[in-house]
């Protein structure tokens, strides 16, 4: 697994920069060599936001926090990678009946900017799923929404979190 961080507005000591890459090693079992991590570090306030992600066979791995220390940011955000990866691999060793290990392949990701009112523009190729597992996966990266494609309907449809709580999904036709 291939580690890229990223400062805007912030210089990434060989400090930080180790501590990262210790810390991220340990999901090196999970994942092909091929696969990134990209992690962003950026100032906000008079704290330290970082965000990391992790692309891999169509599912999105993704935390992030804010602190003071932007080492109890790495602890933190790599706490909450280590619970989605291993809640993840446990739904897919009960979706399979095996105890096979399961690793993740890298899906390219693409962004494009435009001009206009369009300030950003996002590609991603649809994974073949059911409700559950895009409640699940929109949990994961801690959105309001999720495109995917329903195995259950073969449509695009959408899942998202409701003002009372619940969730919602969106079938389209064509």
């Amino acid at each position: 697994m291939k580690i890229i961080v990223t400062g805007k507005n912030i210089n990434v000591s060989d400090k930080i920069q180790d501590a990262i890459e210790k810390k991220f090693a340990k999901f090196g079992k999970y994942f092909t060599d091929d696969i990134k991590a990209n992690v962003v570090i950026h100032p906000e306030k008079a704290k330290v936001k970082m965000e990391a992600t992790i692309v891999a066979k169509g599912t999105i791995f993704r935390a992030e926090n804010v602190s003071q220390d932007v080492f109890d940011c790495i602890d933190i955000v790599a706490d909450k990678l280590s619970i989605q990866i291993s809640k993840y691999k446990d739904k897919m060793i009960k979706k399979n009946k095996s105890n096979e290990s399961v690793r993740f392949e890298m899906i390219p990701e693409i962004e494009e900017q435009e001009e206009g009112a369009v300030v950003k523009h996002k590609k991603f190729r649809l994974s073949p799923m059911t409700v559950d597992e895009a409640v699940l996966q929109m949990e994961m990266l801690q959105h309001d929404f999720f495109v995917f494609l329903n195995v259950e309907t073969d449509s695009v449809s959408v899942v998202y979190t409701r003002a009372d709580g619940d969730y919602g999904v969106l079938d389209t036709t064509y």
